[in-house]
């Protein structure tokens, strides 16, 4: 049997090549990824909170002006499709935790806006997602860590949205 490097198998018909310790370090971030927000999601199913992807959206329009964002606003904020985000928002607005408001200017517009309920809703998983953050990836990272891992993945996310 012929032995042949990752970087070799992975890119052996690409113009760009990968080295070991950088396919390993996409895989490790991938990994790393779908674990904590399962984890994640996990602890705050068993403590009564609504899933990590409601509170995802729930955070996106905590943060905004007046509570509220037109759907394609909130879109880019969670990272989800059209589609897929307007099927969350049924989800949302038929248990409260949000509403939709037409736009008085752009009928075709409509604009998600969070209820008290959702406030709610946020303010009872906070400690648990908090707790989770805080047990499932910052105590492992020092300080100057924390800097480093933020400055580069800031680089990255920068970089692919000002390609696309």
């Amino acid at each position: 049997m012929i032995e042949m490097s990752t970087t070799f198998v992975y890119t052996s018909d690409m113009s760009e090549q990968l080295t070991d310790p950088q396919l390993t370090a996409w895989r490790t971030f991938l990994t790393l990824h779908a674990t904590l927000i399962e984890q994640l999601d996990r602890e705050l199913a068993t403590a009564g909170c609504v899933p990590l992807h409601w509170y995802d959206v729930l955070v996106g329009l905590v943060e905004a002006p007046n509570r509220r964002l037109r759907m394609s606003e909130l879109a880019s904020r969670v990272v989800l499709s059209r589609s897929t985000l307007t099927h969350l928002v049924d989800r949302l607005e038929r248990e409260g935790l949000i509403v939709r408001e037409r736009s008085g200017t752009d009928r075709r517009g409509a604009y998600a806006v969070l209820t008290e309920q959702g406030r709610a809703a946020l303010r009872k998983a906070w400690p648990v997602y908090a707790r989770g953050i805080a047990q499932h990836f910052a105590c492992y990272l020092s300080a100057a860590e924390v800097q480093t891992v933020t400055a580069a993945f800031t680089r990255v996310l920068d970089a692919v949205r000002s390609a696309s």
